[in-house]
């Protein structure tokens, strides 16, 4: 069901600092800061020839992401995404195996203009996995 993996989520209390890392001392492709007002992060993609890292950074005093940096103050891992061809139907075969989709159950337009739906981490190891429609 799943297709390859689409990009690893790393957030990160200093956007700045992280994108001249990954930039200057790892000489990554990165991309310009997006700020994802629905999902509450600015974004910023670093290209790889096999995927893509996204640097997830707080957007508003709501952000989910401000509760992960609160508990990870340096930062980490937050989830990984995997290419689905048919979003509602991984949905509802991950659904009919217990699997929980986290917020309504609806896609919600991601980073990269494709829906998008999240998973419950206790059903997958700890991990939040992301599904994006290709």
């Amino acid at each position: 069901m799943i297709g390859r993996l689409n990009h690893v989520a790393i957030a990160v209390p200093d956007l700045q600092a992280a994108v001249a890392q990954y930039e200057t001392t790892l000489g990554a492709s990165v991309g310009a800061p997006q700020d994802e007002p629905d999902h509450g992060v600015t974004v910023v993609f670093i290209e790889l020839p096999n995927t893509k890292i996204e640097l997830l950074y707080p957007l508003g005093e709501n952000s989910p992401i401000q509760g992960f940096l609160d508990k990870n103050p340096s930062g980490g891992i937050h989830h990984m995404c995997f290419e689905v061809e048919d979003i509602i139907a991984a949905r509802d075969r991950l659904k009919g195996e217990g699997a929980r989709v986290l917020g309504t159950g609806e896609p919600k337009i991601g980073a990269h203009g494709k829906p998008v739906l999240f998973l419950h981490p206790k059903d997958f190891n700890g991990t939040l996995i992301e599904l994006e429609q290709v």
